[in-house]
């Protein structure tokens, strides 16, 4: 495992193959342990970088804990340490709040967009409400490491399930990451702006970003492409692998 100082954090990463550069931005059940079934597939062709999150894994966050506020400025940091002018990006649920908010804040370091499972902060009002609401309906109390994973996934994978579950629970401690998430992301304004190809991702079955909350989130974004994967819970990458990398692969192919 490499390791960067970026904004006054030890950074941890890992970097997989040649080509142009693919980043993985995990959500708030993972870390950079999560992508084990996209690594092995895309690095054969591309230059694969999964990270930790400061807060997350092993890139433990400073003790004024500014989180989730400097995750965009932590990825535009990390790729200028690694000599990487643009990429493709690739985020799961929290990581959309990371790479969005590059696309918008520095379109020209990203190549292309996937948006799995996440809205990616979009502060409009009226998304805001539809996934607040949501929330207040599902009144959740099980660990995210859990709630991520679809019912059916965990009924007939309780091995697989129990392997996300395990790697959920090798990040320290931290606030969990909840409602506070909705607010101080781009604005529709902002985002009829974006011109970097992007593709949304979304579990039939998912019940953290559900699908009603990702169209809405995509329908903001021009020419942004919706993809919904039936049986499938929050987390397509992980349950739905032959899916999710045969769709991703053929999202880069087309650009």
């Amino acid at each position: 495992m490499s390791k960067a100082d970026i904004n006054g954090i030890e950074m941890h990463y890992q970097e997989f193959g040649e080509g142009d550069a693919i980043v993985f931005c995990h959500g708030a059940g993972g870390n950079l342990l999560s992508w084990w079934q996209q690594i092995p597939y895309f690095s054969r062709s591309y230059r694969c970088i999964t990270i930790d999150h400061r807060g997350f894994g092993r890139s433990l966050d400073t003790t004024d804990a500014p989180g989730r506020s400097m995750f965009v400025e932590d990825l535009r940091a990390l790729l200028d340490h690694l000599g990487i002018d643009s990429a493709h990006l690739v985020a799961q649920s929290m990581g959309g709040w990371t790479c969005l908010g590059l696309t918008v804040a520095h379109p020209e370091r990203v190549k292309s967009l996937v948006m799995a499972d996440t809205p990616g902060g979009i502060a409009e009002p009226e998304l805001q409400q539809a996934f607040a609401s949501f929330r207040e309906a599902q009144a959740a109390t099980q660990e995210i490491g859990v709630r991520a994973l679809g019912r059916l996934f965990q009924e007939r994978n309780p091995n697989l399930a129990n392997l996300y579950l395990q790697i959920s629970r090798t990040n320290p401690p931290r606030v969990p990451f909840g409602t506070e998430g909705l607010s101080g992301g781009p604005l529709a304004s902002d985002l009829a702006k974006v011109t970097t190809p992007t593709l949304f991702i979304v579990g039939e079955e998912d019940d953290v970003t559900p699908p009603h909350v990702i169209e809405m989130a995509a329908g903001y974004i021009p020419g942004a492409t919706l993809l919904r994967v039936p049986e499938t819970g929050h987390s397509v990458y992980f349950e739905r692998p032959d899916v999710f990398n045969f769709e991703l692969e053929r999202f880069l192919n087309g650009l």
